[in-house]
C-alpha cells in the first residue's frame, strides 16, 4: 500500500505546503490553500504495455505528414503546415488579433477540407463570447463556411462531447483559460484547472490524430497565463506580437517540436480581417525620394527571414536636461553607441536631445542594426544624408570595430532585390561573400571606415 501524506495546495498558483496557512507564500492570495492527498514515494508495479516497442526503422511516419492550414504565413511559422495530433498554443496581448486569426484559419481549413472530401468538419469552441457574437465577427471578415461548426462552451466535458459527436478534423479552443473541468476543484483559469483542461485536450488530440489550436492569455509582464507546465505540454507555442497603433502583426514560434523556431510570419490587421504579408518590405521603408540627413536603411534577420528596416535619428538642441528617446530599437544599445561615437570618433552628443526610431512600427533588437543606427546618428549631427541607395548592417563593438553578423549573404540578396546599390558590411568574412548583381559591397573594419563609405 502506498503511504499517503497530507499536503495543502494553492488553487491559484499551485504552491504546496505541509501544513495549512492562511496566505499563500507564493502568490500572496488569502484562503486559497486546499487539502490534497498525494502518494508517498512508492515504486508502482510493472504493467503490460499497450503496444510493443518496435525498431525505429519500422515506424510508420505517414501519419505525421503536414496539412496546410490555408494561411501561408501561419504555415511558414509552423514549418509547412500543421501535423495531425499536434497541439498549438497561440498567445498574445488582448486585441492583437488572436481570435480573428484563428477564426480565419478555421474557415479556410473547413472550406479546403470540404472541397477535398473525406475529412470531418472544423469545430470552433468559444468560451469568451456567445455564438452570435462570433458569427457577427465571422461575417465581417468573411469567415463563414457550412463545414465550420460553432459551439460556446465552458465545460471540458461538453467540449469533449462535441468532439465525440462531430469527429472534427480540426479543433479551435478560444481560450484554454476559460474552460474548466468538473473533475478538478478551483475556478477557470487557475493553475489546477488549466493543467487539467490542457491534459484532457492533448490526450484527445493524440488519440484521434486531431490537430488542436488553443488561444492563451498573457499576463501584464507578457508571459503566458497559467502554469509554466502548459508550455511544456503543448507541441508548438506561438507568440502573436504587434503595436495596437499599427496594423502590422508578427507571429513567432517560441517552441516547435515539428519544425524550426526561427521563422516569423507577417500579418496586417484591418477592419475586414487579417491578411498575410508574404513581402512586407514596403511597410518599413519611408516613401520619400529626398535625401534626408539622419536616416539609414538596414536589413535585419527575423528568424531566417530578411526584413528591410529604416532607422531614423534626430539630434536636437535640448530645452532642458538632454533626453534619450527610442522607439522600435533597444535603448541600451543606443546609449552604448552614443558612448562609442563620443570616444572613438569625437561625435559629441552629450549636450543634445537624441531620438532614434524605426519606420512603420518595426521592432528590432538585433546587434546587426548597430551600424545603421550609428550612421543615422552621425548623419543627423553632421547634416549630411547617406549616399543614395546605401544599406548598412553590422555589430559595433566598444572599441569601435564593426563585427561580423550572421546571414550577410541573405541580407545582401534582399537589399539588391529592393533596389539598393551600395552595402556597407563588416570586413570580417567579407572575402567569402559572393558578388550580388547591381550591388557594390563596401567592407568596413571600424566605424571611421563605415562613416567614410556611407556619408559623402
Amino acid at each position: 500500500m502506498a503511504r499517503t501524506k497530507t499536503e495543502y495546495r494553492c488553487a491559484e498558483c499551485g504552491w504546496t505546503s505541509p501544513k495549512w496557512v492562511g496566505q499563500c507564500r507564493e502568490c500572496r492570495a488569502w484562503g486559497t490553500l486546499e487539502e490534497a492527498g498525494s502518494p508517498g514515494l512508492a515504486v508502482p508495479a510493472a504493467a503490460a504495455p499497450r503496444r510493443a516497442a518496435v525498431p525505429m526503422t519500422q515506424v510508420d511516419a505517414s501519419g505525421a505528414r503536414r496539412r496546410p492550414t490555408g494561411v501561408g504565413e501561419l504555415d511558414r511559422v509552423l514549418g509547412g503546415g500543421i501535423v495531425p495530433g499536434a497541439v498549438v498554443l497561440l498567445a498574445g496581448e488582448p486585441g492583437v488579433g488572436k481570435s480573428t486569426l484563428l477564426l480565419d484559419v478555421a474557415a479556410r481549413a473547413a472550406f479546403a477540407q470540404r472541397m477535398a472530401g473525406g475529412l470531418g468538419p472544423v469545430l470552433y469552441v468559444t468560451g469568451e463570447e456567445s455564438a452570435s457574437q462570433v458569427k457577427s465577427r465571422a461575417e465581417r471578415i468573411g469567415a463563414v463556411d457550412e463545414s465550420l461548426l460553432l459551439a460556446d462552451e465552458n465545460d471540458l466535458g461538453a467540449v469533449l462531447g462535441h468532439v465525440e459527436a462531430n469527429a472534427p478534423s480540426l479543433l479551435v479552443v478560444d481560450s484554454v483559460q476559460t474552460l474548466q473541468s468538473s473533475q478538478v476543484e478551483g475556478g477557470a483559469g487557475g493553475v489546477t484547472q488549466v493543467r487539467a483542461v490542457a491534459a484532457g485536450l492533448i490526450r484527445t488530440a493524440k488519440e484521434r490524430a486531431m490537430p488542436v489550436l488553443l488561444v492563451g492569455h498573457v499576463t501584464k509582464d507578457g508571459g503566458i497565463a497559467g502554469p509554466r507546465v502548459l508550455e511544456h505540454l503543448v507541441d508548438v507555442v506561438c507568440q502573436f506580437e504587434g503595436d495596437r497603433h499599427s496594423p502590422l502583426r508578427l507571429l513567432r514560434a517560441v517552441k516547435n517540436r515539428y519544425g524550426p523556431t526561427d521563422e516569423v510570419g507577417c500579418f496586417e490587421l484591418s477592419d475586414t480581417g487579417i491578411t498575410g504579408l508574404p513581402d512586407p518590405s514596403g511597410l518599413f521603408l519611408s516613401q520619400t525620394s529626398l535625401d534626408v540627413p539622419g536616416t539609414c536603411a538596414t536589413v535585419s534577420l527575423e528568424g531566417r527571414r530578411p526584413m528591410p528596416t529604416e532607422v531614423q535619428a534626430l539630434l536636437a538642441e535640448p530645452s532642458g536636461p538632454p533626453r534619450r528617446t527610442t522607439s522600435g530599437v533597444d535603448r541600451n544599445r543606443v546609449l552604448m553607441l552614443l558612448a562609442v561615437l563620443d570616444t572613438r570618433l569625437r561625435v559629441r552628443s552629450s549636450d543634445k536631445d537624441v531620438y532614434v526610431s524605426t519606420v512603420g512600427g518595426a521592432r528590432t533588437a538585433e546587434p546587426a542594426v548597430d551600424l545603421a543606427m550609428a550612421l543615422a546618428i552621425v548623419s543627423s549631427l553632421t547634416g549630411k544624408a547617406p549616399r543614395r541607395g546605401t544599406v548598412a548592417f553590422g555589430e559595433v563593438g566598444l572599441t569601435g570595430e564593426v563585427r561580423a553578423c550572421t546571414g550577410v549573404q541573405r541580407r545582401l540578396q534582399e537589399a539588391a532585390r529592393l533596389g539598393f546599390s551600395r552595402a556597407v558590411v563588416p570586413a570580417q568574412g567579407s572575402a567569402e561573400l559572393h558578388a550580388v548583381a547591381g550591388l557594390d559591397i563596401l567592407p568596413a573594419s571600424d566605424l571611421a571606415t563605415a562613416v567614410a563609405a556611407a556619408l559623402p
